[in-house]
């Protein structure tokens, strides 16, 4: 199970990291400060929608929708890959601090909205860009259930498993969290401290475009703040640093 391979090709299918605006959006900052340690969530409102719960292999603590999905992976995971599922382990769901070396970007463990998961008691190591075999077994199963895996992150994160942020626009849309209108209206923006995928395709455009000269890293820092809202006036745009449909167009206009 953890004998370490090459990250899978294809994995979270139409599935995105949750994004920071869709999350503060939704709901609220859970404190407000961070640091690279697990402190306490102070957010009156998030802390009413926490809950602790048996998951099956374990039990974990964390935003109530977030953990009743994880109950039905984990029930999936049992049925589907038994031997994965008597190895699995948590190194923790709810925990407010910011991504591991990042002073920007806020972790979804600090909603409750991810998960670190072990095999066997040993975790996957992280920016190696390799994953344990088991993980690569259970990613599937966490995908159909609109989970997003961290392997596909810049800097590899094979132990992670975060709701995507269409799972958590789905919860809002649903009433569980927030308003069906507030929901719908929420607009699709980069922003500082986002991180995945998208993140590396903005970055190699702004290159690309502008000489921005970033490292595609995945990680929206300061620098990428910089190059967008450089890229943004040059283009006749409001230089707000937010990615939004207008500066993706002229980013892929050709």
């Amino acid at each position: 199970m953890t004998s370490l391979v090459a990250i899978p090709s294809g994995i979270n299918p139409n599935l995105s990291a949750a994004r920071q605006a869709t999350m503060l959006s939704l709901l609220g900052s859970p404190r407000t400060n961070y640091s690279q340690s697990c402190q306490p969530v102070t957010n009156p409102v998030l802390k009413r929608l926490v809950v602790s719960s048996d998951v099956g292999p374990f039990k974990v603590t964390g935003l109530a929708p977030a953990v009743e999905s994880l109950k039905q992976v984990l029930a999936a995971v049992r049925d589907e890959q038994p031997q994965v599922h008597a190895a699995l382990g948590t190194a923790g769901m709810l925990c407010a601090r910011n991504v591991r070396n990042s002073f920007t970007s806020v972790s979804n463990h600090s909603w409750g909205c991810a998960i670190d998961l072990n095999l066997d008691g040993v975790l996957d190591t992280r920016g190696d860009g390799l994953v344990q075999y088991g993980l690569t077994l259970i990613a599937p199963i966490f995908n159909r259930f609109g989970w997003f895996w961290g392997a596909a992150f810049g800097t590899e994160d094979g132990m992670h498993f975060e709701c995507s942020d269409q799972l958590v626009r789905r919860w809002a849309g649903e009433g569980l969290f927030a308003s069906p209108q507030i929901a719908a209206q929420l607009p699709h923006l980069l922003t500082l401290g986002d991180r995945g995928p998208e993140v590396e395709k903005l970055q190699a455009a702004l290159n690309r475009l502008g000489g921005a000269g970033l490292k595609v890293d995945g990680m929206f820092g300061q620098g990428t703040l910089q190059a967008v809202m450089a890229f943004q006036g040059s283009h006749g745009l409001t230089p707000d640093g937010a990615v939004g449909d207008r500066t993706w167009q002229a980013l892929t206009a050709p």
